[in-house]
């Protein structure tokens, strides 16, 4: 007789038992699938532990960066200049007038019916700058060409020029070189070119400077003059070979743009919002730190449920690192503690508290003081940075912890299959020995039902006589 479903032939309720079964031999299973899901919360918990050191750790470096302090805001009143600068700058007026651009030396040859003919064979290119660089081109076995020089010119950087060839779209010779000095100013002006062992290619590009007898009788020719760049800056006149001036007044550097007949003012004043905004991104940064460790270590009394984190060493350290790392008094000044220029520690929760108004009035009063707290081996800066550096960094606390749990995940994934497996085979053994109690007893339950009716058979016999 075949059996559907165990149960059916004897009546008894044997899947529900198998069922029943099932969940008590799973009871270890479920022990190690939730020591998996807490180990798993656990490395998710290593992994945003050090997302937030490694924020603090960036905050700090950017206190640690000495322009920060007494940087100032430029501003300009027209359109001749623009102007950037550090803490070097002295705030202050400017008012410079800009009578004349730096430009750049552009000359151009003849030209030539084809781009791609060759000028002679082979030669050497001398290039010589008004400042006296000189450095020679060798052309032998190269390209002759207008275009060939203009790669090989391209190609040597040290010639200090540029080449490029134009089509003027003259009938018989529209082709063009073109040199231009790479840098502006009057020193690095082309003051001569001169070709040996290639005659053809001499008349072409051979060049005396502006100051040869018979400059128009030059096959090359000037298209633009080298100037230095002229400028007064608070009625002082500047001259330089650039429009950019980089070292006319500490601490700027100014572009020039444009000419101007008029002076152009430019206002330079303290920026404290930048140490500023630096110095409460780090306090952003730490408190994050801080109220994370408290969530990922806190446990619940009233559920009895701890939290990723729990009794785990390794938050505790990292807080008691960083604190370590904020107790710097400095040696001079009249501010020397964090709390001095209005930054202490909430006494139960751990997170730094700002006092606006005091670090404010520390910035503008005493910058140097502020600087030294922050800036400077030993200053807070560089120790939160470096006690950062222990948890975050490759092979640091916080990877051989995650390596650890890594561990652990792989062993109790090992231990969920085995144990999963066992289950599934003792479960299969008492199916088996069900299906065999099933087919027993209905075959008991046959047997009885074939003897109650020839019992009563014999019985009605019985009576009939």
């Amino acid at each position: 007789m075949a059996i559907s479903s165990i149960g059916v032939g004897s009546g008894l309720k044997l899947d529900e038992l198998l069922e029943d079964l099932r969940k008590a031999e799973s009871v270890p299973l479920s022990t190690i699938q939730n020591r998996q899901t807490e180990n798993a919360n656990r490395i998710s918990a290593y992994g945003k532990l050090k997302g937030l050191v490694s924020a603090v750790q960036t905050a700090a470096k950017a206190l640690n960066d000495e322009t920060l302090y007494g940087a100032v805001k430029i501003s300009t009143v027209g359109d001749a200049i623009s102007a950037t600068g550090n803490n070097k700058a002295t705030p202050g007026q400017y008012n410079i007038v800009v009578t004349q651009l730096a430009t750049q030396h552009t000359l151009a040859s003849r030209g030539v019916a084809e781009r791609d003919s060759a000028l002679g064979v082979g030669g050497k290119v001398t290039f010589t700058l008004a400042n006296g660089d000189e450095h020679t081109l060798d052309m032998s076995g190269k390209d002759t060409s207008l275009q060939g020089i203009m790669k090989e010119i391209n190609a040597d950087p040290t010639l200090g020029l540029t080449a490029t060839i134009i089509n003027t779209g003259d009938a018989t010779a529209p082709h063009k070189l073109v040199l231009t000095a790479k840098d502006s100013g009057e020193q690095a002006s082309i003051q001569s070119i001169s070709v040996t062992d290639n005659n053809k290619l001499s008349g072409l590009l051979a060049y005396a400077g502006t100051a040869a007898e018979d400059p128009s009788g030059q096959s090359i020719t000037q298209i633009t003059q080298a100037k230095n760049a002229e400028v007064t800056v608070n009625g002082i006149p500047v001259i330089s070979q650039s429009n950019t001036l980089k070292d006319t007044v500490e601490g700027l550097e100014i572009t020039l743009t444009k000419e101007s007949s008029d002076p152009v003012r430019l206002d330079v004043t303290r920026d404290d919002s930048i140490p500023t905004k630096a110095i409460k991104g780090f306090v952003d940064a730490y408190n994050a730190l801080n109220s994370n460790i408290r969530s990922l270590t806190a446990y619940d009394i009233e559920n009895q449920k701890g939290s990723p984190l729990t009794g785990d060493s390794m938050p505790r350290r990292i807080q008691s690192s960083m604190r370590s790392a904020l107790g710097v008094v400095s040696d001079e000044g009249n501010l020397r503690t964090l709390s001095s220029i209005g930054i202490t520690v909430d006494p139960k929760t751990g997170d730094l508290l700002t006092d606006d108004k005091k670090l404010a009035a520390a910035l503008k009063d005493n910058m140097a003081d502020v600087q030294r707290l922050f800036v400077g081996e030993d200053a807070i800066g560089n120790r939160i940075h470096t006690a950062a550096e222990d948890y975050i960094k490759k092979g640091g606390f916080i990877d051989n912890a995650t390596e650890g749990a890594d561990k652990i995940g792989k062993d109790l994934e090992k231990q969920a299959l085995a144990t999963a497996e066992r289950i599934d085979n003792k479960i299969e053994a008492y199916r088996k020995q069900f299906v065999q109690l099933d087919v027993m007893i209905n075959r008991m339950q046959g047997t009885s039902n074939y003897l109650s009716q020839q019992l009563s058979m014999l019985g009605n016999m019985n009576d009939s006589k």
